[in-house]
């Protein structure tokens, strides 16, 4: 199992998916191994306040880097944390147990590493599941802010076309982009008790805030279901206390789950030298609620991190005859279904499946699970029975407090 992120532990992602892999676990072992960098495997954690994390401020930004460097460097060689390196690790790992060949299954960064494992040790893998794919070719973030709005869009017209969503709250791409204009001229303070702890709480929520919100609420859908509501009620009521508390959630969640320094050195040597920086279109992002602040912020940390190795052919489309399962969300807000075709191109025995409405991992959307039990049974994607997907349909809207509509 290959964690996301990059920087969650295999272990971590485990625990809150294993549900998902209790009918594979009849028949098999599932190996959980945290790549180096991350859980036990000497996690490089670097602790950030929420200011750090979604600061707009580069020399902030460019301090919280240097300070993590510092806090690193007498404990490990920062550089030593790639993906070409890790794999390595698993095959080790593999080697050790005496596997002739493992099943992989990758979520989000974990399919860049699932590929580039398969690409080096092909004599070794049996079967693939990609779910939320990222292409061996991409250099992830590049397009980050006009997938994340693209996915938003898409949760707004699925509201428009669904008569109890449309009839309570219109549509919230109108909603949408009120809010982000008066909160682009001024925060809005808000008093709320601190949903995690209880404590009185001050927050003067910003339009940075809101971005941070909607990103993270838009890679599934048990927090796509609450958008427009949440939208409705700060524009219409000028009640931003939901929206706030989702912003404390998430941020406590994320400064917890990721290691930092592995990130860093990931996305440093990865993804950020690789960007089509003369290409870009500023203004387009500008026109997104992420708009340059994660391009820009990244470029700024990757001035001062490390860059490890990373192997010549490692962003090489990968050719291979192994049966591979690709996994997607039509609203994912990171990596879009487009990046599975992508990845296809070049898997001679694959299958890619598109779930409408859903985001970013399918691992808990209905029948997967079975999915996955018959694709690691059989190892082919050749008459595996897909229709339970067909039938799947995204958590409804929230019309109220008290959840959707009858």
């Amino acid at each position: 199992m290959l964690a996301g992120g990059p920087g969650m532990a295999a272990g971590a992602f485990y625990a809150e998916s294993a549900g998902a892999f209790a009918r594979i676990h009849r028949d098999r072992d599932i190996v959980l191994v945290d790549q180096r960098g991350t859980g036990m495997s000497h996690a490089l954690n670097c602790a950030l306040s929420e200011e750090e994390l979604y600061s707009e401020n580069d020399a902030l930004l460019l301090s919280q880097t240097q300070r993590c460097l510092a806090t690193l460097a007498p404990l490990a060689d920062v550089a030593q944390y790639t993906t070409s390196v890790a794999v390595q690790d698993l095959e080790r790992v593999r080697a050790a147990f005496g596997y002739q060949q493992v099943n992989l299954y990758g979520v989000s960064y974990g399919t860049r590493v699932a590929q580039h494992y398969l690409r080096r040790f092909p004599a070794h893998t049996r079967a693939v599941v990609l779910d939320g794919v990222v292409p061996p070719e991409v250099a992830l973030g590049a397009s980050a802010a006009e997938d994340a709005e693209n996915a938003l869009m898409g949760t707004f017209t699925r509201c428009v076309h669904d008569a109890l969503c449309h009839a309570r709250f219109g549509d919230p791409a109108v909603t949408y982009r009120q809010l982000r204009a008066a909160l682009a001229l001024h925060a809005v303070p808000v008093n709320l008790p601190d949903p995690t702890s209880g404590e009185p709480l001050h927050v003067d929520f910003t339009a940075q805030h809101l971005a941070a919100v909607l990103r993270f609420l838009i890679y599934a859908p048990q927090g796509t279901a609450l958008l427009p509501l949440l939208l409705h009620e700060a524009d219409a009521a000028h009640d931003f206390t939901p929206l706030a508390a989702q912003f404390r959630l998430i941020s406590r969640a994320y400064a917890g789950e990721f290691a930092i320094g592995m990130h860093n050195t990931v996305v440093c040597s990865e993804d950020v030298p690789f960007y089509p920086t003369q290409s870009v279109d500023r203004a387009a992002l500008e026109r997104t609620f992420m708009g340059t602040r994660q391009l820009d912020g990244l470029a700024t940390l990757c001035r001062v991190w490390p860059r490890g190795p990373v192997d010549a052919d490692f962003h090489e489309p990968l050719q291979s005859d192994v049966p591979v399962l690709l996994l997607s969300g039509s609203d994912d807000p990171v990596t879009p279904p487009a990046f599975a075709q992508q990845a296809r191109r070049g898997l001679h025995h694959s299958l890619s499946l598109v779930l409408p409405g859903f985001g970013h991992s399918q691992l808990a959307s209905p029948c997967v699970a079975r999915l996955l039990e018959r694709f690691y049974a059989s190892a082919t994607v050749d008459g595996l029975d897909v229709a339970c997907t067909r039938e799947a349909r995204p958590q409804a809207f929230f019309i109220s407090r008290n959840g959707p509509g009858p």
